[in-house]
């Protein structure tokens, strides 16, 4: 019962995708600006990416009305890149920055804009479904530090852990 219980638990939290209580996703998003690719500045550390580098995304449209996902990033302990593949669906209206996202079958998990360059779309900050995960993309492959630092209060001011942000290595030509 225990298991079960357990693994229910585990399913359902597997499967949050509304933002964290007081975290608002940005509105007036557009997608075909957002697409294209992107590099991981900073993160907060999780399983899926320890110890990877050189980190990006490409953001494409889908047949079915969706996002494809792709993420790659570099394994320096093994000397090889690693890949996952994701699909991406709007939670609400499609002009407000909150998706679901999907690298495993039928589990969904919060993908949520919650700072944007408006003008030219060169940075954002994500969060996932709790304050755990958190992104800070850039469409080259470093910020300037003052963007950076900007993003970084937000975040602090909304409750992520800042402090155990993750800089990201962006060497790779």
């Amino acid at each position: 019962m225990k298991k079960l219980l357990l693994s229910l638990l585990m399913m359902l939290g597997g499967c949050a995708v509304a933002p964290p209580a007081g975290v608002i996703p940005i509105t007036g998003f557009e997608l075909d600006r957002y697409l294209g690719q992107w590099y991981e500045i900073a993160r907060l550390d999780h399983s899926f990416e320890r110890g990877l580098s050189q980190v990006n995304a490409h953001y494409s449209r889908r047949d079915d009305g969706g996002v494809k996902v792709l993420n790659r990033g570099y394994d320096d302990r093994a000397g090889v890149w690693k890949e996952a593949e994701g699909r991406a669906y709007f939670t609400g209206e499609p002009t407000v920055g909150s998706l679901k996202v999907s690298f495993f079958g039928p589990f969904y998990g919060g993908y949520h804009l919650i700072a944007l360059d408006r003008e030219q779309y060169s940075y954002a900050m994500i969060s996932g479904p709790s304050r755990d995960y958190l992104w800070i993309l850039a469409r080259t492959r470093h910020l300037p530090p003052a963007v950076l630092e900007n993003l970084v209060q937000q975040a602090k001011a909304l409750g992520f852990a800042t402090d155990a942000l993750i800089r990201v290595k962006q060497d790779a030509a």
